[in-house]
């Protein structure tokens, strides 16, 4: 498993960042950088911050499942306790936050609902962007109409244009923000030549998430409540105002059990905010160091 790193190597607090189903850790490259601006002025932070942006496997540059049964939260947690791991060897974690976006935050519900669980620290604050334990029907469906269908574009302009097409959701971008934003997103079909591209991820990844039933579903939905009303962290929801995945009713639920979380909403976006914008970006910001 690939993983980008911003701020001191060496500081003792790590900043996780996991991005969504479809998406990379280069998502996160506008937040990091303001994360590690900001905590080198403040008085509180002497040796810095670490963030990591780990490309959960069969995304980026990670590699890929040759069984797409592994394509699934379970074993994504895993993956992120023995990076975790990792990361405490080679620089001791006494303070670990934990941003997670869609997917991400689902993870980070999964991991930080089990108190039992072998982390270096208990995560202290968490970050849930736009998702809850409660997923709506309809943001399912429209996600599963286009997860796993990578294909091939003969720019980037091209990919991003048809990216685009799928993730107006997000909100109003520049276009310099969503150029950006899709770089990071496309592979030449064949490496280290000028070939078309093709979406960075696995298209298995899809397999798992097609393959769930309504009971399934309903089983996952109950199992998610129980692990968000067991965390201890902390805890910040942002929500798209407009956004399909996660109601303003579940939002207002997880406001009164479990962590009881601070709700942000921002206007004008739905699934999923892209931490790029200013208000959004100065949210995280504020609530993890302040």
């Amino acid at each position: 498993m690939a993983y980008w790193q911003w701020g001191q190597p060496e500081s003792s607090h790590v900043v996780l960042c996991v991005h969504g189903l479809t998406r990379q850790g280069r998502d996160f490259d506008v937040l990091a950088q303001a994360l590690c601006e900001q905590a080198d002025s403040l008085p509180g932070f002497s040796d810095g911050i670490r963030v990591i942006c780990p490309d959960v496997v069969g995304r980026g540059e990670s590699d890929w499942f040759q069984d797409s049964a592994g394509y699934q939260v379970p074993a994504y947690a895993a993956d992120m306790l023995a990076l975790l791991a990792q990361l405490h060897a080679q620089a001791r974690i006494v303070t670990l936050d934990w941003v997670g976006t869609s997917m991400g935050g689902l993870i980070g519900m999964v991991v930080c609902g089990q108190p039992a669980l072998a982390l270096p620290a208990p995560v202290r604050k968490l970050v849930l962007n736009d998702v809850g334990p409660t997923l709506e029907a309809p943001a399912i469906a429209r996600i599963t109409s286009y997860v796993g269908k990578a294909g091939h574009f003969a720019t980037l302009q091209n990919a991003a244009d048809a990216m685009w097409e799928i993730s107006k959701s997000f909100g109003p971008h520049t276009p310099e923000q969503w150029l950006a934003l899709s770089r990071p997103m496309t592979r030449p079909v064949v490496p280290g030549t000028d070939s078309p591209l093709r979406l960075h991820y696995d298209p298995a990844i899809a397999l798992p998430f097609r393959s769930a039933t309504p009971e399934s579903a309903q089983q996952g939905e109950a199992m998610l409540w129980h692990l968000y009303d067991r965390i201890e962290a902390k805890t910040l929801l942002l929500r798209g105002a407009v956004s399909d995945l996660i109601s303003h009713q579940t939002a207002l639920a997880m406001t009164q059990r479990g962590p009881h979380v601070q709700l942000i909403e921002f206007e004008g976006v739905g699934h999923a905010p892209t931490l790029i914008a200013e208000d959004q970006v100065a949210a995280v910001v504020r609530f993890l160091l302040e």
